[in-house]
């Protein structure tokens, strides 16, 4: 697809080819509109979707954030017959654990919350936690908080589901097509400019993930957002990891690990973060994640490692995503900054792109989630991050 010049002219153009993207153009096109044409410079999910580790979930602080996580959840669950792709989901569940009082306590109205929006969370002892989760070391902790739907799939196999998908309906995928410009006239968008050829549109969905603040500039759009290096890890067969394993995270740490075939999928924090758009693999953070093995998992310090690679979340000041329609310029419309939950929460946000397209109220009120907030010092932070 990417060696043809792009269309003339489109409805809507979406630019970033990752879960984002592909879900928003899919969801347009299934909904009728005509002419979706998304651009993506690289392969399809190449950007960040498939670095990511997988993670699928609604363990959130933030009622948004809690309402788009299960709205993706119900979306993997019936992935394999909507989309006849198998995305081998594991439903094992997410398990936070917890050192303190205060974190506890913060776990305790998050799980209340979650309870009281339809969903199965709930703090857990110790001792729970340990049965839930053996391979931990409970020193420290004082508890959990446990969410039993969630859990984590194969993230290329999502992309290429909404891919087929997204083509099936209509849409139009360029890879190998950068955006490199967007003309504005009036106060209105009129046209993408990208590597292979300029697209005469009054619309586009910006799905570019860390990218994103630069194609907003063009625009004269502000979206607060950065890049911020992590990097993962796949081992060497464990054999006593259960493949039950919930996606474990040491919340003190920001250390996870899950099951991954025969071995676990790990990640941790760098110890000096990296914001760039750096995707090198440093050597020293796998002392950094020795670290938080020793400390969590002290019986896997010597296990091999397979294979690893980084990636890109796209922070930004309060953690939660910006979701909107430019004020200032017509036609110009944002998903981006997820701040490490972008995958899980692609298919949900690409149902309320379209509404948002359409003039729709979406399933859940986005408006908290507009960049102006910034500026009004309106931020609305999201604690469960990792």
């Amino acid at each position: 697809m990417g060696t043809i010049a792009v269309p003339r002219h489109a409805d809507v153009v979406v630019v970033g080819g990752g879960v984002m993207g592909l879900s928003t153009a899919f969801h347009l096109a299934a909904a009728g509109v005509e002419r979706v044409v998304l651009v993506e410079r690289d392969a399809l999910g190449e950007g960040s979707t498939c670095k990511a580790a997988g993670g699928v979930r609604a363990l959130f602080s933030d009622e948004i954030n809690i309402r788009l996580g299960q709205r993706g959840l119900e979306t993997f669950e019936r992935f394999g017959a909507e989309f006849d792709t198998e995305i081998d989901l594991h439903q094992v569940g997410y398990l936070l654990l917890a050192q303190d009082a205060a974190t506890m306590e913060a776990f305790e109205r998050n799980a209340e919350l979650m309870t009281a929006l339809g969903l199965q969370a709930r703090t857990v002892d110790v001792a729970e936690a340990a049965r839930l989760s053996p391979l931990i070391s409970t020193e420290g902790l004082v508890g959990g908080l446990f969410s039993p739907r969630d859990g984590h799939c194969t993230p290329e196999s999502v992309v290429q589901g909404y891919a087929r998908a997204a083509r099936r309906a209509g849409a139009t995928l360029h890879t190998g097509t950068r955006a490199t410009g967007i003309e504005v006239e009036d106060g209105a968008v009129t046209a993408v400019h990208t590597s292979r050829g300029t697209i005469a549109t009054d619309t586009v969905v910006c799905a570019a993930g860390a990218w994103s603040r630069e194609i907003a500039e063009w625009v004269g759009e502000d979206l607060p957002i950065e890049p911020l290096r992590r990097q993962i890890v796949v081992t060497e067969p464990v054999p006593q990891a259960r493949p039950d394993t919930p996606f474990t995270i040491d919340f003190a740490t920001g250390f996870y690990f899950h099951a991954e075939g025969p071995g676990l999928l790990m990640g941790a924090p760098e110890s000096t973060d990296s914001r760039s758009f750096d995707l090198n693999r440093d050597p020293a953070w796998l002392d950094d994640l020795a670290d938080c093995m020793q400390r969590r998992v002290p019986s896997l310090a010597d296990v091999g490692i397979r294979t690893g690679w980084a990636g890109l979340y796209e922070m930004t000041p309060d953690h939660n995503a910006v979701i909107g329609r430019s004020e200032t310029v017509d036609g110009f419309l944002y998903a981006a900054g997820f701040s490490g939950h972008g995958f899980l929460m692609g298919p949900a946000v690409g149902e309320v792109m379209r509404d948002l397209h359409l003039g729709k109220r979406p399933f859940v009120d986005v408006s908290p989630l507009h960049a102006s907030r910034f500026a009004a010092d309106a931020g609305r932070p999201e604690l469960n991050i990792i």
